[in-house]
Order: C-alpha cells, then sequence, then structure tokens
C-alpha cells in the first residue's frame, strides 16, 4: 500500500519561530491537508520573509509488515530530487548568514560589544560587496548610528568628566643612568664647541678590514638599507682622524627631531626640509630608536628581539658626520664655516608619542603610570635640542591613520564601529587609572582598534614641556602646511637659524608635490560618516581647548577646520 509523507517547515520572522507539520501516515484516501501549505506536498522556508520551495513530494514505500521507517527506499528520481534541494538549501543559508541578513534566523551573531553591533552595515542586511557604492550617498547605516550617539555620548561624558592634567614626577638623574649604563657610557656630557651639531671624536679600534657595520642591527633585519650602509661603508676609512697612532671618527647625533605626530605631515616636511643644503638628516628618515628599536622592538606584536645599541643609532648619522668632519679638518676658513654650518635632524613621527615598551623594562611604576618617558634621556644628553611638532585635526588624523594603517575591509561603517569600540575600552581604563596611566597604557594601546590615544596632543606635549622649554619647541599645524607651504617653511628655517635659499631651490621646495598624500583606492572610500565626526570632536574636544589654551593659539582647538 503507498503511503505518503507531507511537511511544511516554516522560520518565521520576528521570532515567531514555529514547525508546522501535517503527514498522513495512513492509506492515501485517509491523506490530511497541512493548512500552511494547503495541500500542496513541499517544505517551505522563510528567510527575510521570502517564501521559498526547496522540497518535492517524498514518498516511500511500505512492504509487508515492515516498518517504513526502518527501510526507506527512494524511487531514483525523488533521491536526486532530496540531494539537489538539500544543496540548494544550504548554499542559500550559508549565503545568508555570510552576507549576515539574519535577522529572521534562529541564531543572533556572537559578536556585539555593549549596545553598539559590531558591523552595522551588514547588520542592516547590505551586501559588503557593495559597501564602497554607497559612501559617496546618504546611507541607512548612518540614520542608524545617529540613533545611538546617545549611549556614545554617556560613555564621552564619563571620560570627560575624569580627565585631569596632571604634572608628572620627574626621575633623577641617577635613576636614568641605572637604566641605560651603556647609553651613559658612550654619549659624552660635552660636545665639540664649533658645531651647531652635537658632536664628538671617539676611537675606532678596527683595523682597516674591519667592516664597522658588521653588526649594525638595521643591517641586519632589513635588507631595504643594507644598500644605504653599502654607501656608509665607501666612505667611512676616507673621514678618520688619526692622532698618536690611533683612528678617530665623529660621531653625532641631531640637533633637532620632528617628533610627531603620525599622519600629520611630517613625511611632507622632512623631504622638503632635506632640500636645504645645511641639513642632514639620519640616513633612514625614521629610525624608531627612542621609542622602539633601543628596546628590541620592530613590532610589537611579534615580541622583542634583540635591543639595538646606541652604536647602531650613531652609525645613522654617519654620512652628516663625514661632512662635519671634513669641514673641522679643513685649511679654509670658508670651507669651514660651511660644513660647521650644518645641522643633523631626526625625523620618526613616534618620538613624541610612543612609551609602549616601558611595562617591560620600567617596574617602579605609580599607579600605572611609566616611571621614565623618551624625552627624559633625551634631554639628558641634550638639553638644548630643539623640536618640531606637526599636528592636524585629531578627528582627521585618526580618519587617515585608519585609511593607512587598516588592510583590509575598510569602509565608514568599519571606521565608526572601531571608533566606538575604542571609546568604551578607554572609558574602561579611565574608571580605574588616570589619564597618564591610560594614555601610556600598553595593554590598552594594542587592545585599540584604531589609534585613538595617538590624537591626544595635550597630554604628550605637557609631558614634553616638563623637561623642555616650550621655546625649544616649534608647534605647526597641517591645515596651515597645507595652504600656505613657503610660510611653513620660512617658519622652520628660522626656528633652525638656517641661511636663506636661492630662487631656484626655495621654488623646487615650496612647490613640489605633497609626499604621502591618501592613496587613491583610499579616497574613493569618501568622508567618515558626520555622526562618526561629531562623537570624535566631542571626545577630543576638551584635549583640544587644553593645547590651544597651552600654546596659546586658538587655532589648535580646531573649531573651524
Amino acid at each position: 500500500m503507498r503511503h505518503c509523507i507531507n511537511c511544511c517547515i516554516q522560520l518565521l520572522p520576528n521570532n515567531e519561530h514555529k514547525q508546522q507539520v501535517g503527514c498522513g501516515g495512513g492509506p492515501l484516501h485517509s491523506h490530511l491537508e497541512c493548512p500552511a501549505c494547503k495541500g500542496e506536498n513541499k517544505i517551505v522556508l522563510r528567510v527575510d520573509g521570502k517564501q521559498m520551495n526547496l522540497l518535492a513530494v517524498l514518498e516511500v514505500r511500505a512492504e509487508g509488515n515492515e516498518s517504513w521507517g526502518r527501510f526507506l527506499r527512494f524511487k531514483k528520481g525523488k533521491r536526486c530530487s532530496l540531494v539537489f534541494g538539500l544543496m540548494i538549501m544550504t548554499l542559500v543559508m550559508a549565503s545568508y548568514i555570510l552576507s549576515g541578513a539574519h535577522q529572521e534566523l534562529l541564531i543572533s551573531s556572537p559578536f556585539h560589544y555593549g549596545a553598539f553591533p559590531s558591523n552595522p552595515s551588514l547588520m542592516d542586511g547590505e551586501n559588503p560587496s557593495d559597501t564602497k557604492e554607497h559612501h559617496h550617498q546618504p546611507s541607512v547605516n548612518n540614520i542608524s548610528y545617529v540613533k545611538d550617539y546617545p549611549s556614545i555620548k554617556l560613555i564621552i561624558n564619563s571620560i570627560t568628566a575624569r580627565i585631569e592634567f596632571t604634572t608628572r614626577q620627574l626621575p633623577d638623574i641617577e635613576d636614568l643612568k641605572k637604566q641605560e649604563l651603556h647609553m651613559f657610557s658612550v654619549i659624552p656630557n660635552k660636545f665639540l664647541p664649533n658645531s651647531k651639531s652635537p658632536c664628538w671624536y671617539e676611537e675606532f679600534t678596527g683595523r682597516n678590514t674591519t667592516d664597522p657595520y658588521l653588526t649594525n642591527s638595521y643591517v641586519l633585519y632589513s635588507k631595504r638599507f643594507r644598500s644605504t650602509f653599502d654607501a656608509l661603508r665607501k666612505a667611512f676609512w676616507g673621514h678618520l682622524s688619526h692622532a698618536s697612532g690611533k683612528h678617530f671618527r665623529l660621531r653625532c647625533l641631531p640637533r633637532f627631531y620632528i617628533i610627531g605626530q603620525p599622519k600629520c605631515g611630517t613625511t611632507d616636511l622632512y623631504d622638503r626640509l632635506r632640500l636645504h643644503p645645511e641639513v642632514k638628516f639620519s640616513a633612514i628618515k625614521e629610525p624608531h630608536w627612542w621609542t622602539r628599536k633601543r628596546f628590541g622592538i620592530v613590532r610589537l606584536r611579534d615580541g622583542l628581539r634583540d635591543r639595538y645599541p646606541v652604536e647602531d643609532y650613531l652609525d645613522l648619522f654617519d654620512l652628516a658626520a663625514h661632512q662635519i668632519h671634513q669641514g673641522l679638518q679643513a685649511s679654509s676658513a670658508e670651507e669651514q664655516s660651511r660644513m660647521t654650518r650644518i645641522i643633523i635632524g631626526e625625523a620618526s613621527a613616534s618620538t613624541m608619542w610612543d612609551n609602549n615598551a616601558w611595562t617591560f623594562f620600567y617596574d617602579n611604576s605609580t599607579d600605572g603610570e611609566p616611571p621614565f618617558l623618551t624625552q627624559d634621556f633625551i634631554h639628558a644628553f641634550q638639553p638644548d635640542a630643539k623640536l618640531i611638532v606637526m599636528l592636524r585635526d585629531p578627528v582627521e588624523r585618526l580618519y587617515s591613520d585608519y585609511l593607512y594603517f587598516a588592510s583590509s575591509n575598510k569602509s565608514a561603517d568599519d571606521f565608526h564601529e572601531k571608533v566606538t569600540e575604542a571609546l568604551q575600552l578607554f572609558e574602561n581604563c579611565m574608571l580605574d587609572y588616570s589619564l597618564r596611566a591610560c594614555v601610556y597604557n600598553n595593554t590598552l594601546n594594542n587592545a585599540m582598534p584604531v589609534r585613538l590615544q595617538v590624537g591626544l596632543y595635550a597630554v604628550y606635549l605637557l609631558d614634553w614641556l616638563t623637561v623642555f622649554n616650550k621655546e625649544q619647541f616649534l608647534v605647526l599645524r597641517l591645515e596651515d602646511h597645507a595652504s600656505n607651504v613657503k610660510y611653513t617653511m620660512h617658519r622652520v628655517f628660522q626656528f633652525l637659524n638656517l641661511g636663506p635659499l636661492g630662487e631656484k631651490q626655495e621654488t623646487l621646495m615650496t612647490k613640489s608635490p605633497a609626499s604621502n598624500a591618501r592613496r587613491p583606492e583610499d579616497r574613493n572610500l569618501g568622508p567618515m560618516w558626520p555622526v562618526t565626526q561629531k562623537i570624535l570632536q566631542d571626545f577630543y574636544g576638551p584635549f583640544n581647548a587644553r593645547l590651544a589654551q597651552v600654546l596659546a593659539d586658538e587655532a589648535f582647538a580646531w573649531k573651524k577646520t
């Protein structure tokens, strides 16, 4: 006798998930109709309110007294129909899950953080492949983010209520020496008086066949620096001084540092400034020695390597040292004057803010605040150093930073999500620790999906002003530099006491296109959402106000950019 099993399965929206089954297990004439499928033999799946018929009739034949549940024999055609239907169902369900359009499925996303969805563009049912096309148009995501603004504003208010700019306790010079015994044994207390840059002679004990850069860590760990050091090797032996049967080499430190900040135009300033004949930079644009390499950090996520000794850092200034040495040894007063006017610079944009290594090396912390900062050591050797800072609106800086460093899935939606997550992390820290402790918290900084802390300029500058005088700083705005390059460069020349340039040199320096500009593919992503911009303006507002107060210049409040 033929039997028929007729089943209808519905996944209903709005959590009204229920299974409706109408099955007739008796003879065909006693078959019961399922009310949901109205007599049709089919399996119905509802996803996003759309009805899909995936399986047709499933027939089984019961023979003799054997239970049909123990022995299922499918006709060949029906068996293919079943397999094909299951494949279609699997593909459809997988596509919906992967696209994030699963509001009506039983399993919700586990990646929610607090009150904010992990990726609202996908939660709203948008296809990831279409995100680029929506960036220049009003989006439903932007509207949904506006609804989240009051919740995020509470987080910002919580942070703002706990902001306190306190004066840090300065370490004693003897404590600094204990931390860096070797550095203090290499760099002298006094430098040559007839050089604008801090230079001194030290004995070179190697033989003529000795490679002076054989063990330099910059060469060992990076192939791209090897050609640079090949040029240094060729010039090395012709620039030694000889006295009493000994060989001496001239060593130099930078006279000035471009200390920050990232994505604020430091590369463009560097490229223009190095065209001045009196300026000589390190062989590598950003050695990151003071903040990273002297601790053995190449990439913090990769762990610590061998520490780069100070000699490896000094090697980077050998080309400039060779020219200064040539001037010191010159017989003519004109040649001496020309060479000794050389001023050495260094442009690591991490110098102002990056102190992430302190937790690995300094254990005498007070309430989570670092006992030593980079500027303490620079000041110990160079109390007269000149410091150049290039800043921009921290809101725009953060978005530029995100576009530059994010590797995939970049979008205004993703940026908004990362900003809200970073704000939550920062607030969690501020609930238990001081502002300074959170800004320099290595664990927090590594957890941040965007580098929110880099834009807290006032915190860093105030800490630098505890050891250096305000007159030793030149603080510039990228917005001013972009609108009037010539004026900015003249300010830098004056600050560094550089000689004037000829007309052709100045034209070359000021008319060349900007360096390290935003990549075309990043420009195509468009701006951040207006609500994201508003959130960041609210967050950075108190810090910008303090910065403007310290510099006595309201332009640094970035109220109108």
